[in-house]
Order: structure tokens, then C-alpha cells, then sequence
């Protein structure tokens, strides 16, 4: 019976990561079959708290489902896994002994996000990023038996960081729309820009000059994340090597997107076009 159960959690896992169309699952292509399905069990479980955290009607629900996860998530670490895609993530963890701090940090600003949402200053939003988006790096290490000391651990969350934030910089008037800023405040006050102006800035969908040098220098910043970050391809086994320049040349196509619309990101919302995805898969996949 517990081997039934687990593989009906596996597939239920592989239902959720194959159900999204995300650079994740486009870089699982590139994972040795082996690790296809721990890879999976790891995604379900931060698709669902993600959803739990963005698809829940009020903040207030959104914070009691989570608490919920992370009593889910507490009790799969503690052996006693709950039934569904708990099941599938116990046996991955126990199978990488994988530790409990990134995925309880996922969590941790998932819930943030249900009362924070400006951001001061630039350490404040890299703060937010060390427990959103470097954990998910940290996770794909142990999953790779890489033995990261300090250096590589360091440049994984340069690049995690740094997809972060050109996602933000992307997404400032979708941001705007469900009540976020995650521009730096302290950015906008030095330029004269208040939270009055962005609102009037996003209804009229335009981007003025002032705004747009903050968005550049936040891109040039952003760009040298990945700067240091990229070393980390040459140091991990070739096909997770692969993976990380897939998600470095991404993040950095975003940032050319940006500029490419003369960082009028709340006119239009820039996009990688198909073909520069395309090609960022094939060069992963060919090695260059």
C-alpha cells in the first residue's frame, strides 16, 4: 500500500510540474532521467505553496493556508508525511538528505509577501530575494550531490537573486496591479518620484524619463548578479552546467527585453520573444 501511495503522489507531482510551462520545467529537459522525478516532487511542493500564496482570495486565507503547508512541510521533515505530494517529497528528501532551512525560507517569504509590500531599500528587497529565490538554487544543488562550499553556494544565489529581480523590473505594473511596489523606495524618493506618481505613472500607462533612469540603473545593478554568478557553470557537473547558463542567458535576454522598449516597462510589459528562448535551449542543449 505504501509504495501505491507513492507512486500515486509522484504522479500527481509530475501532473502539477507538467501542467506549467516555466523555465524550471524547460530546464528539466536537461536533468539526467534519474533526477527527473525527485525534481518534480520538489517543484510540486513550491508550485502549491506559490499558488496557496498568490490564488487565495485575502491575504488573511492566504496566511492560514499557508500555515497549514508549513505544518505539512514540519510533519513530512519530522517522518510523518501527510497524504499526496508530501508522500512523493518525503521520499526525495530522505533519499537527498536534503535539509529543511530552504524550504522553510520559501515559505517564510511567501508569507511576507501577505504583509510586506514595499520595499525601503535594496538590501530590504535582497533580503526578500535570499529567502524567494536563492533557496530554490540551493535545493537543485543537493539534488546535484554538488559539494558547495562557500563560493559556490555565493554564486548560486547571485544568479537566483538575479532572476528575481529582473522579474521584477519586468513586472512592475503587474506588480502595481496586486498592490506591490518592489521598486526600492529610497530609489524613488532620491529621483523625486513618490507612490502618488507611480500609481498616475501605471494608469497611464507610461514610463517618463525620470522613472525610466531609476529602471536602468536597477538593470545595470541587476546584470552584474549574473556577472558573478556565471562562474558557478564551469564548477557543477555538465548538464546542471547547462541549466544554469540557460537561466543566466535568460535572465539576461529579460534585462535586454528591458532596454529594448527604452525601459518603458509600464507602457508594455517586455517579453523574450520565442525565437530568443529557442535559442537560448539550443546553445544549452549543444553545450556553447
Amino acid at each position: 500500500m505504501k509504495g501505491d501511495s507513492l507512486q500515486q503522489a509522484e504522479r500527481e507531482c509530475r501532473r502539477i510540474a507538467l501542467s506549467h510551462y516555466e523555465n524550471f520545467l524547460v530546464a528539466s529537459v536537461l536533468m539526467p532521467g534519474r533526477l527527473k522525478q525527485p525534481f518534480y516532487n520538489v517543484y510540486a511542493f513550491c508550485r502549491t505553496a506559490d499558488d496557496l500564496a498568490d490564488g487565495s482570495a485575502t491575504p488573511q486565507q492566504a496566511l492560514r493556508s499557508l500555515e497549514q503547508c508549513q505544518a505539512s512541510l514540519d510533519a513530512t521533515f519530522a517522518g510523518r508525511p501527510p497524504a499526496g505530494i508530501f508522500t512523493a517529497l518525503a521520499a526525495t528528501i530522505e533519499q537527498f538528505q536534503l535539509e529543511k532551512q530552504p524550504f522553510d525560507d520559501l515559505l517564510d517569504a511567501f508569507r511576507q509577501d501577505q504583509r510586506k509590500r514595499r520595499y525601503e531599500t535594496v538590501d530590504e528587497l535582497l533580503d526578500y530575494c535570499r529567502r524567494s529565490a536563492n533557496p530554490v538554487g540551493r535545493i537543485v544543488l543537493q539534488l546535484a550531490a554538488v559539494d558547495a562550499d562557500r563560493e559556490a553556494l555565493d554564486r548560486s544565489d547571485q544568479i537566483c537573486t538575479g532572476l528575481q529581480l529582473a522579474n521584477f523590473w519586468q513586472d512592475v505594473a503587474r506588480d502595481h496591479a496586486i498592490g506591490r511596489i518592489y521598486l526600492p523606495q529610497s530609489e524613488l524618493r532620491a529621483s523625486g518620484i513618490s507612490e502618488d506618481m507611480v500609481s498616475e505613472m501605471v494608469q497611464q500607462q507610461s514610463t517618463p524619463p525620470v522613472m525610466k533612469t531609476v529602471i536602468e540603473a536597477l538593470c545595470v545593478r541587476t546584470q552584474t548578479y549574473f556577472d558573478r554568478g556565471e562562474p558557478l557553470c564551469d564548477h557543477v557537473p555538465k548538464w546542471l552546467g547547462r541549466n544554469l547558463r540557460l537561466f543566466v542567458g535568460g535572465g539576461r535576454a529579460t534585462l535586454a527585453a528591458i532596454r529594448a522598449i527604452d525601459f518603458d516597462v509600464l507602457r508594455v510589459r517586455p517579453r523574450v520573444s520565442k525565437a530568443t528562448q529557442a535559442g537560448l535551449i539550443l546553445r544549452s542543449l549543444v553545450g556553447r
